[in-house]
């Protein structure tokens, strides 16, 4: 195993496929100890890596786990956004590649400032501290991409029972954990007090999450409700062709007309494909069908209206007709498939860069829920669900979650998938309900252990029946969110710092 320790393109090579090997540990493949594998074949990999080698195997790690975990970037900008082949290959190599370059400057840290190969466990604490960092770090930066996280693999797996207790968050800093004490059980063979803590913190998170992983966090508030969602199945090339609109706004109306008796109505993300006040009319007769049949029916629809400078702009909306009532405008939106960063330069250059309704602004930060059957709805658009703390922030004060998305843009990649994996992580995280309400799939109900008790394949038009249920209650992440864990990462990373830098004053006094 030498070889992998050592510089050179064997290892970065090891390297790249470890990172590949993660995205096997996500949906749709969920072989979860791949994650471990791929943790602990990174660590090992920086063992004994100066900080400008630890820099190129962090990238090539990186590397290989986006462009293995994000490859329906490329069904995006080449099916959709029209860019040819070559360029859609080249503009995915390069998104991939620039996303590589976080694990490059986190094994730069590494190596550089944190590394104690001398002290192996004090080694694999600071290491599973800058790899949640690493992770925080990446749901923030440049409006963040929370994609790919080690700790999804385990929405079925034995470590689920901390996702109540400290997120997917948790998870994540578990495994990583787990990966570094193993390979360094051996080093710490012929000090038994250390072998003995070691052993402790790493089965004590395993024997938790099992323990954990059927305990009930909140309690059901109310009767259950009946839930019908629509999936329209509508192709993303007519989706906002003007030829097609009415043809989609019959559709939507006419499923719900022949739909079962529901308390709650849910149309994805956009069903609506025009502007909410060019589609009053429509939205009122739909509200009077709906509180006839005493329901409440949630939409996805574009919203103009000013902001707080007056100035009239675009918001990807969701809103309530019938017994219920608000509008939402997202906030997290997605670059380039809702807002063009550098748009000044970059409009204009390819199709991809003009994809419809790519104008969007940013929702306000302080919204109400929305209201539907006398009950708080957290409302999630499409790529708000995959970030943690954001919707930790909504669930808290929510009765049960929602989320609407279009991934008809994904195609038949795994992209839609991994989508609906961070959705069921959601649910588990915050203990509640989840009504998921898709264009193409996949429509589905997630009860409270993330898991799914009704679900429409994808690509079939359908409306999905089912029942979800209102719940009380906080789950410990929802009361203190990531803090709890973030004080520790910076705690293990101080200490770190500070003994690397005693241990090379007394070196250099040696």
């Amino acid at each position: 195993m030498r070889w992998i320790t050592r510089p050179g393109w064997p290892g970065n090579l090891l390297a790249l496929f470890a990172g590949a090997a993660t995205t096997l540990a996500l949906a749709p493949f969920d072989i979860w100890p791949l994650a471990i594998l791929s943790i602990a074949l990174l660590y090992l990999g920086l063992r004994d890596l100066t900080p400008g080698q630890a820099t190129l195997r962090g990238w090539c790690y990186g590397f290989g786990l986006f462009v293995s975990g994000t490859s329906w970037v490329y069904v995006s900008i080449h099916d959709y956004g029209s860019a040819p082949l070559p360029l859609a290959a080249l503009l995915t190599l390069g998104f991939t590649g620039g996303l590589g370059l976080l694990f490059a400057l986190s094994s730069w840290l590494w190596a550089r400032w944190l590394r104690r190969s001398e002290a192996p466990l004090a080694d694999a604490l600071a290491f599973a501290a800058l790899w949640l960092v690493q992770e925080a770090f990446r749901s923030w930066f440049l409006t963040g991409f929370p994609w790919l996280y080690a700790g999804y693999s385990q929405l079925h797996g034995p470590l689920a029972g901390l996702a109540p207790v400290g997120g997917m968050w948790l998870i994540s800093l578990s495994l990583a954990l787990s990966a570094a004490l193993l390979i360094n059980l051996a080093r710490l063979r012929t000090h038994k007090p250390t072998l003995v803590a070691a052993l402790v913190l790493l089965l004590a998170p395993w024997i938790a999450g099992l323990v954990l992983q059927d305990k009930a966090w909140t309690s059901p508030n109310g009767a259950p409700l009946k839930v019908a969602a629509v999936q329209g199945n509508v192709e993303q090339n007519l989706k906002w062709d003007p030829a097609q609109l009415e043809a989609q706004l019959v559709l939507y109306r006419d499923l719900t007309l022949n739909s079962q008796p529901a308390d709650l109505i849910v149309w994805p993300e956009t069903a609506v494909p025009v502007l909410k006040e060019f589609a009053e009319g429509y939205l009122q007769f739909l509200g009077r069908v709906a509180n006839d049949r005493k329901a409440a029916l949630i939409t996805g629809v574009p919203v103009r209206q000013a902001n707080e400078n007056g100035d009239k702009r675009y918001y990807n909306g969701l809103t309530v007709v019938g017994d219920g009532q608000g509008t939402y405008l997202k906030q997290k939106l997605v670059p380039f498939g809702e807002y063009v960063p550098l748009q000044e330069l970059l409009r204009g250059l390819i199709a991809f860069f003009d994809l419809p309704m790519s104008d969007f602004a940013r929702g306000p930060a302080d919204q109400p829920l929305l209201q539907a059957k006398g009950l708080k709805i957290a409302p999630f658009i499409c790529y708000e669900v995959v970030y943690p703390e954001f919707s930790a922030s909504l669930a808290a004060q929510s009765d049960l979650l929602l989320t609407v998305s279009n991934d008809t843009w994904f195609g038949t990649s795994i992209g839609p998938l991994q989508h609906l994996q961070m959705a069921q992580m959601r649910a588990l995280e915050a203990g509640r309900w989840m009504i998921r309400s898709t264009n193409n799939g996949v429509t589905a109900l997630i009860d409270p252990q993330g898991r799914i008790t009704a679900q429409i394949p994808q690509f079939e038009q359908a409306v999905l029946y089912g029942e979800v249920q209102a719940m009380q209650g906080l789950t410990p992440y929802l009361i203190w969110r990531g803090w709890p864990l973030a004080g520790i990462c910076v705690v293990l990373l101080g200490w770190a710092l500070w003994a690397r830098r005693q241990e090379s004053r007394s070196v250099r006094l040696a």
